[in-house]
């Protein structure tokens, strides 16, 4: 009963398909058709959770080939996706892999680099539920480099068992700045004080924690963040190594590093620093103290395993039967390379073996000199949803413009507020400008919404420019200023193509 329950609240916190397009929707403009496919695709993930655990493992992700042209949201569509639901997200372009025995990065390596960012991801998770911990420790810390314990304690307490003093009183000799010049400290078993000696002793203590209190509040104030104090620090040096190894033990040289920083002793260095700098640099060892790092690794390697999203771009480059000219050699032998992975297979990381078996694979390409039937049968077989995204025209790249959350004309009438400058962008302007982008990728090539970028940039150049200087704090732009900005450039047809 207990497991029902957990299961349909796995399905409850997620995201129904409707929703997910919903989301997807404030960033992206039109391609409904892959938004849907996408949403069903990780809709179905929680789903899977919910079934007995002999029938989840049968379950394997319905991979995605989505078609279309550069510029039309094939990324960025991944992307949100995997930031939409926290998921592990990587993009990896699948002409960077070549076949084992070719230069180049085998394909294991991109489950290693998601392992990678998962673990990173929940490090900074785990750093932040223990960030007021790591906060009070560094003060702690912060306040034996201010106000060093006297001598005369330190070798009283010393001499106590350590169960009788306070927390407080329990200091880190090391980092704690001693005169070399000074008497050296009498050892606990040379001390003989009197009553009187104890009890100046008490005094001193009690005069050095009020001290210490008053300090302490001054810190939290913020009164000590300039001031500068010099603190222990961890040393991350390391050997330097170098390993010349062959495709697929490409992460020795990271096990080389973390064999040798077992072997070899922990080393600090002094650093002076601002107060305020030396808090975060204490925050974060601390904070490493108290982080449980197999815990991190098992829950970063279960989210991969469950939740992991693969971005493969231009798989259309890898596309085609095995030939012997040129790069085209190891095409095919890339495609090989790859299935495994895809189909679900083990692979060997740093932090353990990782499975594959349900990481979702999304690939993309424009495939104008080739086709998906193209790829071999076997990795055909396993991108079983295929989605054709279209080519944007003019009113689209009007949508773009101003739409989104973080639509063009936001972004650009925000960068010219920094300096004072009020921008009123017209809807003729906005229609002047959709139009000169498409006219621009229907005569040079079509490279979707990133020609508005171009555009943009070149639109804004002379008043980005000038900005700091212009007396006139308001302007408006117009769509008879857009094409005195762009007019001759569009005309002339061998300048655009390098300009816009």
């Amino acid at each position: 009963m207990e497991k029902s329950t957990v299961e349909t609240k796995i399905l409850a916190d997620a995201l129904t398909p409707r929703q997910i397009v919903e989301e997807l929707d404030k960033y992206i403009i039109g391609q409904f058709e892959a938004k849907r496919s996408v949403a069903i695709a990780l809709r179905n993930r929680a789903r899977r959770q919910m079934l007995a655990d002999d029938m989840q493992d049968e379950v394997s992700p319905k991979n995605i080939i989505m078609i279309g042209s550069t510029g039309v949201g094939k990324t960025e569509i991944a992307r949100r996706l995997a930031r939409l639901v926290d998921a592990p997200f990587i993009k990896v372009e699948a002409s960077k892999y070549t076949e084992i025995g070719y230069v180049g990065r085998d394909v294991e390596s991109m489950i290693r680099d998601l392992t990678e960012l998962s673990v990173s991801r929940v490090k900074a998770e785990q750093t932040t539920t223990v960030e007021e911990a790591a906060l009070e420790l560094a003060e702690e810390r912060l306040l034996d480099c201010l106000l060093p314990m006297p001598r005369a304690l330190k070798s009283q307490a010393r001499s106590k068992p350590t169960d009788e003093f306070d927390a407080d009183e329990d200091m880190d000799i090391e980092e704690i700045d001693i005169d070399e010049d000074e008497d050296e400290i009498q050892l606990p078993f040379d001390l003989e004080t009197t009553d009187e000696q104890n009890e100046a002793l008490e005094k001193q203590r009690e005069r050095h924690l009020k001290t210490r209190e008053k300090l302490r509040q001054q810190l939290k104030e913020g009164k000590f963040e300039d001031r500068p104090v010099e603190i222990n620090m961890k040393s991350r040096s390391m050997p330097f190594v170098e390993i010349f190894s062959p495709g697929g033990i490409e992460e020795m040289d990271i096990n080389f590093k973390d064999m040798f920083s077992n072997i070899l002793p922990n080393q600090t260095k002094k650093r002076r620093v601002p107060v305020s700098e030396a808090r975060q640099i204490l925050m974060q060892e601390e904070a490493e103290k108290l982080i449980d790092m197999d815990t991190v690794i098992s829950d970063a390697i279960e989210r991969v395993e469950n939740s992991g999203i693969v971005f493969l771009d231009e798989i259309d480059k890898i596309a085609g039967r095995e030939s012997r000219q040129g790069p085209d050699v190891s095409r095919e032998g890339v495609q090989r390379d790859i299935l495994p992975i895809i189909e679900g297979s083990t692979v060997a990381t740093k932090y353990g073996a990782v499975r594959t078996h349900h990481i979702l694979f999304i690939a993309a390409g424009a495939f104008h000199v080739s086709n998906p039937s193209d790829l071999i049968p076997e990795l055909q077989g396993r991108f079983p949803i295929r989605v054709e995204l279209k080519s944007l025209n003019k009113s689209d790249f009007q949508s773009i413009l101003t739409e989104p959350k973080n639509a063009l004309v936001k972004q650009y009438t925000a960068l010219l507020q920094t300096e004072g400058i009020e921008a009123d962008i017209t809807e003729d302007a906005i229609d002047e400008i959709a139009a000169l982008a498409f006219q621009v990728n229907e005569s040079v090539e079509d490279i979707g919404a990133r020609r508005l970028h171009t555009i943009m940039e070149k639109l804004f150049e002379n008043l980005f420019f000038d900005a700091p200087d212009l007396k006139k704090k308001s302007i408006t732009i117009d769509a008879d200023y857009v094409r005195g900005e762009l007019a001759e450039i569009v005309k002339d047809q061998d300048l655009s193509r390098y300009i816009l």
